[in-house]
């Protein structure tokens, strides 16, 4: 049971938190707060299982972006992901320590640096799939598979106009 303190009192809970109450329902009703809370509860689930191999979500998408081209410099993985730049050079960092990127010269311009899956990063990234299928099968377990179809197209439909 989740119990709550109000800001303005310091001796009782309040009531537990009741997807009945009024103010719940109204919640509820807003897209966008249910789209987040489903963003927080699909991270948390995929940064759990991640977890054991040292590895984040954030990781995962900058490994999955990896696998679909020949090598991208920081700053278009940056742009790509929609990552601030900051937060590339320390996942890469991480990557690479694990041996599932590396930073090579650029074809062509050797004083840009791609960055490239390794062999070991897409084995990686082939059980971390199995791991996502799995994470997303839990989280839309509720509807058919017509539904997931569905609810599919649409998140795409929004996640890029």
């Amino acid at each position: 049971m989740t119990v709550s303190r109000s800001p303005h009192s310091t001796t009782s809970p309040a009531k537990p938190v009741d997807a009945n109450e009024p103010w719940m329902r109204e919640l509820h009703a807003d897209t966008g707060y249910l789209l987040y809370r489903l963003g927080l509860r699909s991270g948390q689930l995929f940064n759990s299982a991640l977890q054991e191999s040292g590895m984040r979500l954030r990781h995962y998408a900058l490994l999955r972006y990896l696998a679909t081209v020949d090598g991208a410099p920081q700053r278009k993985l940056s742009t790509a992901l929609g990552y601030d730049p900051s937060a590339i050079v320390g996942l890469v960092d991480d990557l690479e320590r694990l041996g599932l990127v590396e930073r090579r010269p650029a074809p062509g311009d050797r004083r840009t640096r791609i960055v490239v899956l390794t062999d070991k990063g897409g084995a990686h990234l082939r059980d971390s799939d199995e791991m996502s299928h799995r994470i997303t099968d839990e989280l839309t377990a509720p509807l058919s598979a017509e539904e997931r179809e569905t609810l599919h197209a649409l998140l795409l439909r929004v996640a890029h106009p």
